[in-house]
């Protein structure tokens, strides 16, 4: 059910707890007018583009989220999947892409696919993850040493190679600002956590640069025109090129911002003990992106680093979600000229941190511990993200994946014949039966999906002479799709051919139960040869030899 947390977040609600919520989206909306810009800034397109993703989604998200503290907005994991939007559609294609992944989210939600995102697998997520760091680094070198490189190239091979050719253009005065911004992030929390040690550098240097007029780059000097107010909303005009153009990154954007603010919701969870709903959160996402395309924005997804520093300064509800929206609002309205002051190094240095913790290396090296699949994953979606594009990167590492998990699953899976000489044990009531003779018992071990059906073939196919009935044992079957009830039904038909009668025993899981019943697989065979235990198979196939000696007699 849709129900944003705002609904249950007044109970009992104090002005105590007020006074925490304002305060704590006050200094969240100082903190994420920075971080607003520079995502902005790295993604390709103008500064106030993410000012007013922030202040937009921010609000809808606070609005509308099923999480009470989360706050939403631009954030750094999309930063490689814009960039190349608009390096190939232009920023016209970025706000139907983000208009598209909206719809695609509220979609999701409605269908409940909440629960579904949370299993994509861990490599993956760890392999684009990490991707997008080295890239997000990558593209920050330029600031970060003030290299005079007049058109920076996309690819990243093409990067580094502008680099080491314009090395020589170094300017040390925008190096030591960005060194003093990473060392002041870094070192900063020793002394406090109430303010985050980024806003700290951005002041610092700001004064630095301005009193001393060092010659770096500014925002003002690359964007000379920062809006003081928003835009008015305007839909983009969609149409069947564009959604077939724009199909597959929309729906890049959709998964990886349903990814990322689940996450941010499930950190949330951890660090105040409460419970986030993932549907109403998936809607509230897509319904803040369809409104950040509308204002010209970029995605929004929910930022992790800004609701752990939302909780940190008390945050209890979504009020100062809200408040830190506002605030960006006002900045905008008052203070834009000052953010104009802000040195791109600085941006830089925050980016760079931004990246190194996004890295996951402590992750990155674990799993590489681990089993060849994983790792096949991890590596293939993590350099796909590099050196194509992060699309690509999804799409191929999430198919490796279900390739390498179906094959785990087909080896899984195992066919036999036991022997007239084995003893059954029947997984209803444990008991141990011998096996008639006259009767054969062939034993179907984990899925019987089309991976594994032919296994099942095979093996049957080599039992040799046709017996008068044979007892399929399917207790140990969790799971079966329509390959493998085509294969049951090829058996039966083949055996009813030579005369032999088919018993499936021990069918006691409902999946399996009710493929059988709509595939009139039960008619077929008769009911009656359909049983539950082992115990039942056997009294069956004593009947029917009984009425084979009678029909013989």
């Amino acid at each position: 059910m849709f129900r944003p947390a705002i609904i249950d977040s007044f109970r009992n609600y104090s002005s105590r707890e007020l006074n925490k919520d304002i305060l704590a989206g006050l200094i969240v909306g100082v903190v994420a007018l920075p971080l607003a810009i520079a995502f902005a800034i790295a993604s390709g397109v103008a500064p106030e583009k993410g000012i007013f993703t922030a202040v937009i989604a921010g609000f809808i998200i606070s609005i509308l989220g099923g999480s009470k503290v989360q706050i939403g907005g631009p954030t750094g994991a999309f930063i490689v999947i814009v960039y190349g939007i608009v390096q190939q559609y232009g920023v016209d294609g970025l706000v139907t892409a983000t208009f598209m992944a909206g719809i695609m989210l509220v979609l999701m939600g409605v269908a409940k696919l909440g629960v579904v995102i949370r299993f994509i697998p861990y490599p993956l997520i760890v392999g684009f993850t990490s991707g997008i760091a080295v890239v997000i680094f990558s593209s920050q070198l330029k600031d970060l040493f003030g290299l005079q490189i007049a058109s920076l190239p996309a690819d990243f091979t093409g990067k580094w190679k502008s680099f080491f050719l314009h090395f020589a253009s170094v300017n040390w005065y925008a190096f030591t600002i960005a060194a003093f911004t990473i060392l002041v992030i870094f070192l900063w929390p020793a002394l406090t956590h109430k303010v985050p040690g980024s806003l700290v550098a951005i002041v610092i240097t700001t004064i630095i640069v301005q009193i001393f007029h060092l010659p770096v780059e500014t925002i003002g000097s690359r964007f000379p025109s920062i809006p003081s107010r928003l835009p008015a909303p305007v839909l983009p005009s969609i149409d069947l090129t564009s959604i077939r153009q724009l199909i597959q990154p929309a729906f890049t954007i959709a998964l990886l911002g349903g990814i990322e603010s689940l996450l941010s919701a499930m950190v949330a969870d951890g660090m105040t003990g409460g419970r986030h709903r993932s549907n109403t959160e998936l809607i509230a996402q897509g319904t803040a992106n369809i409104f950040s395309a509308a204002f010209g924005g970029i995605p929004a997804t929910g930022a992790i680093a800004r609701t752990a520093t939302n909780i940190k300064n008390g945050a209890t509800t979504p009020i100062a979600g809200i408040v830190h929206a506002i605030t960006l609002l006002l900045i905008i309205l008052v203070a834009s000229k000052f953010a104009a002051l802000i040195p791109m190094a600085a941006l830089a240095g925050i980016l760079v941190t931004i990246a190194y913790n996004m890295s996951e290396w402590k992750n990155f090296r674990a799993i590489t511990k681990g089993s060849a699949s994983d790792i096949a994953v991890l590596l293939t979606t993590f350099f796909l993200t590099i050196l194509v594009d992060l699309t690509v990167a999804i799409e191929i590492g999430f198919m490796l994946a279900v390739f390498l998990f179906l094959r785990k699953l087909i080896h899984s899976s195992n066919s036999k014949l036991l022997s007239s000489s084995d003893t059954v044990e029947d997984t209803g009531n444990k008991e141990k039966y011998a096996i008639p003779a006259g009767v054969e018992v062939f034993e179907i071990t984990g899925p019987l999906f089309f991976g594994a059906a032919f296994k099942f073939k095979e093996a049957l196919g080599v039992t040799g002479k046709s017996p008068r009935l044979l007892i399929l044992r399917m207790g140990k079957v969790p799971i079966i799709d329509a390959t493998g009830i085509q294969a049951i039904k090829e058996v039966y038909l083949e055996n009813k051919k030579h005369g032999t009668r088919l018993i499936l025993s021990e069918v006691n899981n409902d999946q399996v139960r009710n493929e059988l019943r709509k595939a009139r697989l039960l008619f077929a065979i008769g009911k009656a040869n359909v049983t539950e235990t082992f115990e039942q198979a056997l009294v069956r196939s004593r009947q029917l030899q009984t009425d084979n000696i009678l029909k013989a007699g």
